[in-house]
């Protein structure tokens, strides 16, 4: 069994994907701010419940109701591939854009937080796996 074939490590990757991907368009956004009638766009939210529920990806972990008292598992659909949307920032130019900067690199930033995140969430979960196997590399 490889690294990727780990249900974490691959939704891990499935999440850094889509933060690179939400972060050139948002550096898309910024480089037309200036372009009169450009529309700030923006990648749909990522949902968990996609990943759990997804056939050939997390599927096998259903939640089971083991006890009456427990609440039912409720899904949702998978959310297919990354596509970009019209998301207009909170105020349009007179010339139509709706870039506001200060709110791109607010989004920005918190991409960038979120793929630190990430990253140190493979790396913790890499030095797991080492540790029970017994390497000390």
């Amino acid at each position: 069994m490889s690294i990727g074939d780990i249900p974490l490590f691959s939704m891990i990757k499935e999440r850094m994907h889509w933060l690179s991907a939400r972060q050139e368009v948002l550096s898309q956004n910024v480089a037309n701010a200036d372009t009169p009638g450009y529309a700030a766009r923006d990648l749909k939210e990522q949902d968990f419940g996609s990943f759990l529920n997804r056939e050939g990806g997390l599927g096998m972990l259903q939640p089971v109701r083991t006890d009456p008292k427990h609440l039912g598992a409720g899904g949702s659909a998978a959310s297919g591939d990354i596509k970009s949307e019209k998301r207009p920032d909170s105020e349009t130019s007179p010339t139509g854009n709706s870039v506001v900067l200060e709110e791109q690199m607010i989004k920005s930033a918190q991409t960038q937080m979120d793929y630190e995140m990430a990253t140190g969430l493979y790396s913790k979960s890499l030095g797991l796996i080492r540790t029970a196997i017994g390497s000390r590399s």
